[in-house]
């Protein structure tokens, strides 16, 4: 049986283009909405765009990992460095997180957009795999130069993130980030509540921030 058109889209072979990309961001945003106790968000050789207008975190630690990933056209196994940020306890303040995803027909993006009504997203137990950060930042009581080998940090509970245990971090008591703009490889929660989560998918290449020229 061949594939419904309309409007000169073959809609089967469209799900199956867009499926694998977007599902996990799609179920992570419904998930979360109807209050998951655990939230865990990657795309498999994909980054993609969060921004938001402040995050106030406390207990903030920093480190170098790699993130694992698989290149998109070939499928082999690919490992990106990544700067992991953790936070016991985190109120994110008017969040946006988009992916952008390439199909025979063009670009479609997945957005999510929450903490827009003067009630932040916030989040416990939270990591971050960070390729790129521009953001306005103030730290309290900040320890940089210690040893993530030292016993007193709290390492990511994430097997597919490898870090070495002689790495250099940085610790913080508080971290409040303002003007955030990330690309990212991996979001990961003990829990993530997401209050008037928006789930759209758009036509076209339309992310959380455009990149500076």
């Amino acid at each position: 049986m061949s594939s419904q058109v309309r409007g000169g889209t073959r809609w089967k072979r469209f799900a199956l283009v867009m499926v694998p990309s977007i599902a996990a961001t799609a179920a992570v945003g419904v998930g979360l909405a109807q209050g998951a106790l655990a939230a865990s968000f990657s795309v498999s050789g994909q980054d993609f765009k969060v921004s938001a207008d402040k995050l106030d975190g406390d207990n903030l630690i920093q480190y170098g990992g790699v993130a694992e990933g698989h290149d998109l056209k070939t499928g082999e196994a690919k490992h990106h460095p990544v700067t992991i940020s953790g936070f016991s306890h985190a109120e994110i303040t008017n969040m946006c997180q988009s992916l952008v995803t390439p199909t025979p027909f063009g670009n479609v993006t997945l957005q999510l957009r929450t903490g827009h009504k003067g009630k932040p997203a916030v989040a416990d137990n939270i990591y971050l795999d960070v390729a790129e950060l521009d953001t306005d930042a103030e730290f309290k009581n900040i320890d940089i130069g210690v040893a993530v080998g030292d016993k007193s940090h709290v390492m990511k509970p994430q097997p597919g993130t490898v870090s070495s245990p002689y790495a250099f971090s940085q610790r913080a008591e508080k971290a409040v980030l303002t003007n955030v703009r990330q690309k990212a490889w991996a979001t990961t929660a003990g829990t993530f509540k997401l209050p008037d989560l928006k789930l759209r998918l758009l036509g076209g290449d339309q992310p959380c921030y455009q990149d500076e020229k």
